[in-house]
């Protein structure tokens, strides 16, 4: 794979990939808060509502594993692309949703629309990733700045994604809204076809597939820890919290339910736009331009300690509890906010390490397959997340996010400087 050096080319390129990959995660975001929503008014169980994002996830698992070759293989614009056309295109499946179908048939078909959308949202993250490496300026810690921008801004944007999504859904209705996030996305696909700058590599002939799994121990443990750490936060972000929430705040009216869509949609969407702003910060938070990449690495083993403790503690505080309460409520809220401050400095960690720890040759297989590991957490983050809640409500999914995370740290701990 062919790497340029022109800095300025770089950077414009390097801005025309995040502003595609913002445009893509705001659609991402809103689009799992309308499917949520939307079913849960329909009826649909918690394990049913979970049973919708499981192929999204298994797919993703499997792209991030071969987008890395093809990335490799046919350039990383390749895959860009790919990715936003796939999301309009389920988008617009979508909305061919009968409302005089069955149950059993309208969780089948939005699992499988849900898996495309999996596809796509992972060819693009891959994508965007993957050109950090390559276009980042590598002194004063660029890489670590480079990489937190684009992540943290990212999820500031799939922040307002949630909001959007609980808006259009309390205001447009579920079709509308799909149909006009499907419209914007192609206007963007559009733009970045006609404009992408150079400064991207084009790939590589005679890639074999069997280089997407890596040899790095580094590589392999960072990994394993990304499926931990991104389970427990899906172990409650995916069903459990947005349904504890429907519950305490609506009155089942038609009103009672609007003003429950905008309060959930609004603390989702508070609750990402800090996490992306602390984990753009995080460079400067951790002055990461003084501080080596044995040190940051050291850092990353502190950070998963420290994160297990919130959860931990309103693991207690449900248990004492012991059902819905406005004191809880607000413990919630209060928590699970310092719980994405914290998670936004371990993510932001993990993604400049799975950087700093591959080589610009193999950059888009190790992190296609670093990526997988990430699906693979959010997977059985979101199984847990709906079995959880239905099993033992808020102590046990909660009390499971506590000891994912604590598994991650105890990974994280075998991560030796390169």
């Amino acid at each position: 794979m062919t790497v340029t050096n022109t800095r300025p080319e770089g950077l414009s390129a390097y801005i025309a990939v995040t502003a595609a990959y913002w445009a893509f995660m705001l659609t991402d975001g809103a689009l799992r808060m309308l499917v949520l929503l939307h079913f849960h008014t329909l009826g649909f169980s918690p394990v049913q509502l979970a049973y919708l994002f499981v192929l999204y996830e298994i797919a993703g698992m499997v792209t991030n594993l071969c987008a890395g070759w093809i990335a490799a293989r046919f350039g990383l614009t390749a895959t860009l692309y790919a990715g936003l056309g796939i999301q309009v295109l389920a988008l617009l499946a979508l909305t061919q949703l009968d409302p005089a179908w069955t149950v059993g048939l309208s969780v089948a078909y939005v699992m499988v629309v849900q898996g495309a959308s999996g596809v796509a949202k992972d060819l693009a993250k891959m994508s965007s990733k993957s050109a950090v490496k390559l276009l980042a300026p590598a002194q004063d810690g660029g890489l670590f700045r480079w990489v937190a921008l684009l992540t943290g801004s990212k999820n500031a944007v799939k922040g307002l994604g949630f909001l959007a999504g609980a808006g259009m859904l309390a205001t447009i209705g579920f079709t509308g809204a799909v149909l006009g996030m499907a419209a914007v996305l192609a206007v963007i696909l559009i733009a970045v076809l006609i404009a992408m700058p150079p400064g991207l590599p084009r790939g590589r002939r005679g890639t074999k597939f069997s280089e997407v799994f890596s040899k790095s121990a580094n590589v392999n443990w960072l990994s394993a820890a990304r499926v931990f750490l991104f389970g427990a936060r899906d172990v409650w972000f995916v069903v459990g919290i947005p349904i504890y929430f429907y519950a305490v705040l609506s009155d089942g009216t038609t009103d009672g339910n609007r003003a429950a869509f905008f309060m959930i949609g609004s603390f989702m969407a508070v609750w990402v736009i800090l996490y992306g702003m602390v984990q753009a910060a995080s460079p400067r938070l951790l002055r990461a331009a003084q501080r080596s990449e044995g040190d940051l690495t050291l850092a990353a083993r502190g950070w998963g300690w420290t994160l297990a403790v919130v959860p931990a503690v309103l693991t207690v505080a449900a248990l004492v509890a012991g059902g819905p309460q406005t004191w809880l409520t607000v413990t919630l809220v209060a928590g699970l906010l310092a719980f994405g401050g914290v998670f936004a400095i371990n993510s932001a960690l993990h993604s400049y390490l799975i950087l700093a720890f591959t080589k610009a040759e193999r950059v888009t297989m190790d992190v296609g397959f670093y990526y997988m590991a990430n699906a693979a957490g959010r997977l059985l983050g979101t199984v847990l997340s709906g079995l959880t809640y239905q099993l033992g409500g808020l102590s046990l999914m909660l009390g499971v996010a506590t000891v994912m995370v604590g598994l991650s740290a105890v990974i994280t701990g075998r991560l030796r400087p390169a």
